[in-house]
């Protein structure tokens, strides 16, 4: 039995407030998904409040690990994996849900998605390049994929306007038989932005 838990006793504190993160953003995505069945624009909000939740439990893991100096490989890799799930797929499924549903929204959004793990595995690679071997990143290289709070918060003001699903900002073309959102354009931007070389000053 004792064996069994043996990876739960390697966790320090701040490894649960990484879970909280990753717990978060698994709220948000069932929250879009209840939406897509209930139409209650509830269910939108209670996703964004998710992700922003997320995005605490993001900044006091950090806080709390160097507060405890009891950082570990272990924990970066959840803390990367936590960030997948609520600052990538979350943003993405809310905005699905919210009426990007065309064929070339889904493949933007899916972009979206691919350059926010390419992103943070940019930076898990090249983190101890960058600190000059003192543990401690002073930039980032991309904008990194806790800024999809931004868009998140775009689609909560668009849900509270009433602008969402057949009503969605900017409206929609076709090109080739398929639709495409304008709004998906700025998860397009945003995720170009993580995978650039956009150096960004870690405060």
């Amino acid at each position: 039995m004792a064996k069994r838990f043996s990876m739960i006793r390697e966790f320090h504190f701040a490894d649960w407030f990484t879970l909280a993160n990753a717990v978060s953003g698994m709220g948000a995505v069932l929250a879009s998904m209840t939406y897509l069945e209930t139409h209650d624009t509830l269910h939108v909000y209670l996703a964004c409040i998710a992700v922003f939740a997320a995005l605490v439990f993001d900044v006091l893991d950090g806080r709390i690990a160097r507060w405890r100096q009891t950082s570990s490989a272990l924990g970066r890799e959840l803390d990367s994996l936590a960030d997948v799930i609520s600052f990538g797929v979350a943003p993405a499924a809310l905005a699905y849900a919210c009426g990007m549903q065309g064929f070339y929204d889904r493949v933007l959004l899916a972009y979206f998605v691919a350059c926010g793990v390419s992103r943070l595995a940019r930076y898990n690679v090249t983190a101890d390049a960058l600190s000059g071997g003192t543990g401690k990143v002073s930039y980032f290289e991309g904008t990194p994929i806790p800024t999809s709070i931004l868009l998140v918060g775009m689609l909560a003001l668009a849900a509270y306007l009433g602008a969402i699903g057949d009503r969605l900002w900017l409206g929609e073309i076709e090109v080739a038989g398929f639709r495409l959102h304008w709004l998906t354009l700025a998860f397009a931007a945003s995720g170009s932005l993580m995978i650039s070389r956009i150096r960004i000053p870690k405060f």
